[in-house]
This record gives structure tokens, sequence and C-alpha cells, in this order.
């Protein structure tokens, strides 16, 4: 167990790396350059170190600390030392950054590519654990204790953090700012949640049996059946409810209307699957329901 531990403590810490590697980079060669803000402590910091010349890592460390110390309180030692190695980190890091020229001084460009990668590498950072923003983990502190939630707390707090960089840089560069803030969330999604994201299906039809052993047959994902009830016609039901990809909705959508177009279907966004896949099937379960789907089509 102590060897398991030492080598997710060691794979953590080199994802935390890459992670912060990337946001640095994305700081550093496309925002900082031209004027463009992140939100949060970072951005405050950003704005802070053009008002005083001072290095940037300097206030991204130390403004910094205070809701570290909070998070402490609220969200467990786990979490802090994931963040403070990642914000101490991120500290060395821009400073490295800082040294090289920028990549490019379009506006746009810097906006979206920066976006990019500041977003994949925070996408990582939360992967493993980690923060780099003390607005987040107010954020997460407080929607425990209040109706608002995480994203919404954020974007409170950014509000004033870009009505801010529009008076210190101008109200274009606070815009920019605001496309590379819009990019940068978007990307944590994409890496958070991946491309293939998931859908849990609930189907309704007289005809269950066949359809579930066409998405064992074809899809390869695993059905359940759950006991239901007519509500007007008090007869009982067999529902069906699966997990599947993005990719397969149309396929799915096809399999149920071929075999049953009167089947009812719900479809929802489901934010993360653990375990239950059918990946592959032995040869006696493919027999066992050919037999079946054979059955059921003469009787």
């Amino acid at each position: 167990m102590k060897t398991c531990s030492s080598l997710d403590l060691i794979k953590r810490g080199i994802f935390l790396t890459l992670g912060v590697a990337l946001v640095a980079f994305g700081l550093e060669q496309f925002l900082v350059p031209n004027n463009i803000i992140d939100g949060g402590i970072v951005g405050v910091s950003i704005i802070t170190s053009y008002l005083t010349k001072l290095p940037l890592g300097v206030f991204i460390f130390f403004f910094n600390l205070p809701f570290l110390y909070f998070g402490y309180k609220h969200l467990g030692a786990n979490f802090l030392f994931s963040s403070l190695f990642s914000i101490a980190l991120l500290a060395i890091a821009v400073s490295i950054f800082h040294h090289f020229p920028s990549v490019t001084h379009d506006l746009l460009l810097s906006s979206i590519f920066g976006g990019i990668i500041i977003g994949i590498g925070l996408g990582v950072i939360f992967r493993n654990n980690g923060s780099l923003d003390g607005t987040e983990i107010v954020a997460i502190a407080f929607s425990k204790k209040i109706s608002f939630s995480v994203g919404e707390v954020v974007m409170f707090f950014n509000i004033f953090i870009l009505g801010s960089a529009g008076v210190v840089f101008g109200w274009d560069r606070a815009m920019y700012s605001l496309i590379a803030y819009f990019i940068i969330f978007k990307t944590i999604d994409v890496v958070l949640d991946g491309l293939d994201e998931s859908k849990s299906v609930i189907i309704v039809s007289d005809f269950y049996e066949e359809i579930a052993l066409a998405i064992m047959n074809h899809l390869e994902r695993g059905v359940t059946y759950i006991d239901g009830e007519g509500g007007y016609t008090r007869e009982p039901k067999k529902i069906i409810f699966c997990v599947i990809t993005r990719l397969e909705m149309a396929e799915l959508k096809h399999m149920v209307s071929e075999i049953d177009p009167m089947a009812f279907m719900a479809i929802e966004n489901v934010h993360e699957v653990a375990g239950g896949k059918v990946k592959s099937k032995s040869p006696l379960l493919k027999f066992t329901q050919k037999n079946l789907f054979s059955q059921n089509k003469t009787s």
C-alpha cells in the first residue's frame, strides 16, 4: 500500500508540473506581453505586476497564501499540498518563461491560443486535485453554505477583475481578456469531461428484450432493467437504462426506431462514468443472446 501511495504521489506531481508549465507558457508567451489577463488571483497579479513593475510570480505566490490557509481549513490537507505545490511552481515557471520572447503580438491569436494552452494546463491541474487560484478555493468552500454554484461565485469575482483590466489596460484589452477567459473555461471542460462525453438513456418499449440485446451486441454496452408501471394503463413495464457515448447516440436511435418506432427515449448528459462498460463478450454470452433474440422474434 505504501508503494502504491508513493507512485500515486509521483504521478500526481508529474501531472501537476505539466499543467503548471502549460499555464505559465500560455501566460508569459501569449497573454501577459499583450496586456490580456486571466481571471481570479492570476488576473489581479498581472494587473499589480504591470502597475508596480515587480515580477509576476511574486504576486501570484503571496496573493494566494491567505486563500490556501482558508482552503486548508475547509477542504483539507491533501488539497492544500497539491495547490501549494502548483502555485509555488507557477511562480517560478512564469519567471523563467518571462525571459523568452512572446510567440505573437496579434491580440486575437494571443487570446485564442493562450486561452487553449492555459485551459489545458488548468484542466490537468484540476484532474489532480490542485488549484492555482484563491478565488476558486473560496468559491468551493462558500458554495457549500450558500445557494450559488462555484461557477457563479467565481464569475462574481471576475466581473470586478475584468472591469479593473478595462480601467488599467483599456477596454479593448478587457474584451480580449473576456475572450481568453471564455476559451479557458471551455477548454477546461473538454479536459475534465473529454470530447467523447457520455449520455444516459432511458428507453420504455414493449420490445425491451430485443432493444437490450441490440445494444449489447452492436454497441457492446451494458444495460439495466428497471421495473416500472404505466401511469394510465397500470400495466407493468420494463425500463431499459444504459450509458453510451455521444458518438454512439445516432446508432442507438436508429436501432431503437428499427425495432420499435413507438419506443419512448429520454436522454441526459452524464458528468462522469466509472465502471460498468461492456467492452467484449464471451462466446457463451453471445450464444445465449443470439438464441434469446431468435426466440423473441419467432414468438
